[in-house]
């Protein structure tokens, strides 16, 4: 088999077909990896090490576009996604393969270890992972995804999510560094609860006590050390909360409850099961969330985690303040957030920021129609796929059969949907007006300046250095015109925004900030 195979890579290298111009997690262009595993029994190998529950891999060769990398590792992947799948005997099952495996510094195309192949579980209309990863991108650091198919020993199994590795990489890329403490934020459903220890909900951050075996079954620690810096993470956001800025970036956590509603993306940190999320602590001791998981979002888990599964409507009707309306202590990183009349404020302002990018405008149906377009033939020929081709084609806007249950339409949820959120109070309430932001630098003072109207009080967030916390600083109204400044030291390539808090609403400039910035050159 092993010249057979030689043969085989030699010519798909030959046949690349250009792919090197292409990125790895290019949305529009389908990837394709082929498996070559000497193990006749592969699939039996697997499931055993997957049943043991270790992370032990088989060996096996891998051409992806055409690139041969050999001796990488591969193990299935999955808790739902797999258990459900194989429980019903289907041979569509997700996978995570590592390149540096045996070859410590072997790299998949673009500087990659592994890839992350997921199976479309739950999810007929083929598109919720990949558009949901696109939208979050727009506002926070996020794992990029795209599509895959998948041979094993030259069988096709079928058109796979391809999700990128939330690993060192991606860290140094995102946070300029890449030894900070990192946590997976999903709990051991088969941990047993310790006698000591306080009952925690699953990974939400409640405060436990400073021991930290209190804290291992509710998440899985990915660095060598952190369980200190997660417990004072905890410590502070619910017994210290003046000081939460120190260890935590609220504004990326506010980005990440505002998608979460809009998308009512509730098999998160919003829902019932609180993970499917990673917290990193950066070179600033200040933690950063990291999505992840969306094959479930545009509803597709209908738990909020505060009773009875949600209705269609109930769903298109979810509030903005769910969790906090409800005073719910299990669920901190909302509730006491919240609680900062600022922070609400911000909130709010990042629910109508991704409401007018994606959905008032219907953006986000364009996208997953060209989407779909670009897998449709690829769809139609995965004979392993979960669900059927019709469920397909129809479930972007109206509800498919998943077996026995059902899967609401992504276009039947968002556009009631926008309709509530575009009609509520708080979107409609008018906002501050920010306009004419400069910097003026050509005199011995260094200002930055901006009109805003409405304001009751503006606020300048900048930075010197790249990747650290922001410094906030209240800027100065002029005597006339709407004219707010504040002084700072010149730096060339320090970043700001600017923030303006009315009475019941603020708006920031730029409208994606933190995430997006003005810049002195």
């Amino acid at each position: 088999m092993t010249m057979i195979r030689n043969i085989i890579f030699s010519i798909l290298t030959i046949l690349s077909n250009n792919s090197d111009a292409q990125s790895l997690y290019d949305v529009m262009v389908i990837k394709e990896a082929k498996v070559y595993i000497d193990d006749t029994n592969w699939l039996s190998t697997l499931d055993s090490l997957k049943q043991l529950g270790n992370d032990q891999r088989v060996v096996a060769d891998v051409v992806l576009d055409g690139i041969r990398y050999d001796s990488v590792g591969i193990r299935f992947k999955g808790n739902s996604s797999y258990y459900n799948v194989r429980n019903q005997e289907l041979n569509k099952l997700p996978f995570n393969i590592k390149a540096d495996f045996v070859k410590k510094k072997q790299r998949f195309k673009d500087k990659y270890k592994s890839l992350k192949l997921s199976n479309v579980f739950r999810d007929p209309s083929f598109v919720r992972e990949v558009l949901s990863y696109e939208i979050a991108g727009n506002y926070m650091p996020t794992p990029r995804a795209n599509y895959l198919k998948l041979y094993v020993n030259d069988e096709l199994l079928g058109l796979y999510n391809s999700s990128e590795s939330v690993d060192k990489d991606f860290l140094e890329e995102h946070f300029g560094w890449k030894k900070g403490v990192l946590f997976k934020c999903d709990p051991n459903w088969n941990a047993a609860d310790l006698r000591d220890c306080p009952k925690g909900e699953k990974a939400s951050l409640q405060y436990l006590g400073v021991d930290s075996t209190c804290y291992y079954g509710l998440y899985e620690i990915k660095s060598k050390t952190g369980w200190k810096e997660l417990i004072n993470l905890t410590d502070v956001l619910n017994n210290d909360f003046d000081k939460i800025e120190e260890v935590l970036n609220v504004d990326q956590i506010l980005w990440m409850h505002a998608f979460n509603n809009v998308l009512v993306n509730l098999d998160s940190y919003a829902g019932r099961l609180c993970h499917n999320y990673y917290m990193y602590q950066d070179s600033f001791g200040v933690f950063h969330p990291i999505l992840w998981d969306m094959n479930l979002s545009f509803g597709g888990f209908r738990y909020d985690g505060l009773g009875s599964p949600l209705s269609n409507e109930k769903m298109a009707k979810l509030s903005m303040f769910n969790h906090y309306k409800q005073k719910n202590d299990k669920r901190p990183l909302i509730t006491n957030l919240l609680k900062n009349s600022l922070y609400r404020k911000i909130y709010v302002a990042h629910v109508k920021t991704i409401v007018n990018d994606h959905f008032a405008n219907k953006k986000y149906l364009e996208r997953a129609k060209l989407i779909q377009s670009a897998i449709d033939i690829h769809v139609q020929n995965d004979k392993n796929k979960l669900y059927s081709y019709e469920g397909f084609k129809q479930n972007l806007t109206t509800t498919a059969s998943i077996g026995k249950s059902k899967m609401i339409g992504i276009s039947e949820l968002m556009e009631p949907r926008t309709t509530y959120l575009t009609t509520h109070p708080l979107y409609t309430r008018k906002n501050p007006v920010i306009s004419e932001v400069r910097y003026i630098g050509e005199t011995e003072e260094n200002l930055i300046k901006a009109k805003v109207v409405d304001a009751e009080k503006v606020i300048l967030a900048y930075r010197t250095k790249k990747h650290s916390p922001f410094t906030k600083i209240e800027m100065i109204p002029d005597l006339v015109g709407d004219i707010y400044s504040a002084k700072i030291d010149k730096v060339q390539g320090t970043e700001y925004y600017i923030i303006a808090e009315g009475d019941k609403a603020a708006s920031l400039s730029p409208a994606r900030a933190s995430f997006e910035f003005h810049e002195i050159k």
